[in-house]
């Protein structure tokens, strides 16, 4: 990335880097990692991973502090539908996000650029970057920015499953689930990921998909469609 893009991209982040590499790191996908190794080239997974956690956070506090009559449960849905996977993705692709992105030639031949998953992930490692180089203050401007005028309105247009699950066992109190991931096929530019859900330990659903969060989904609706059958 030269200092031309770097430039660009800063500008349709609204937001100017002390540290670039923060953002050049953001950008970088595995697929072109992996083809630079000997550079020492890092990915944007630990970004990604940090700004997933970030991003649940900030969204919950605008959220709070914008929707005063939503109930807990409401806000918790509408939380979910702003930070999935084909939000995060429309989000990208309002500035062009995906145009930055550095992919390994497969990803690039595969249509890596506007592949939602990428995208997420990218939207989610920038926002990391940001915090890492400016701190709360900017990120939350960030995430304000891009997420306020959609509080009426969410991106995804989807019911999301996960939710739904936790919604269905937060009533009895004490059981829990889990999601794990039990296979993954394919080269790293195409990866298959297979998850399954465990609802008190025994498996309930599982669901594949091209990125885990869509995994996820996937056995979040076949655990609601499994429970759905044992009720009277």
């Amino acid at each position: 990335m030269d200092e031309m893009q770097i430039s660009e991209i800063q500008d349709k982040l609204s937001y100017s880097f002390k540290n670039p590499e923060l953002l050049v790191q953001s950008l970088t996908h595995s697929s072109h990692a992996n083809e630079n190794m000997k550079s020492g080239m890092a990915s944007n997974e630990r970004l990604e991973f940090l700004g997933d956690s970030l991003l649940g956070m900030t969204v919950a506090v605008l959220i709070y502090e914008n929707k005063s009559q939503l109930t807990e449960g409401q806000m918790t849905k509408l939380r979910a539908e702003l930070v999935c996977e084909k939000s995060l993705a429309a989000l990208a692709n309002d500035f062009g996000l995906g145009e930055y992105i550095m992919l390994g030639r497969g990803e690039e031949y595969g249509g890596g650029r506007s592949r939602p998953s990428i995208l997420a992930d990218a939207f989610e490692a920038v926002l990391a970057a940001i915090y890492l180089d400016g701190g709360f203050e900017p990120t939350m401007q960030f995430v304000s920015d891009r997420f306020k005028k959609h509080l009426d309105d969410p991106l995804s247009g989807n019911s999301d499953h996960k939710t739904m699950l936790q919604e269905m066992i937060q009533v009895n109190p004490g059981h829990t689930h889990v999601y794990e991931i039990i296979d993954e096929t394919g080269p790293d530019h195409d990866k298959t990921f297979t998850v399954e859900v465990k609802l008190n330990g025994k498996p309930y659903g599982t669901g594949t998909g091209k990125s885990k969060k869509s995994a996820e989904q996937a056995a979040a609706k076949a655990a609601i469609q499994n429970i759905a059958k044992t009720v009277p």
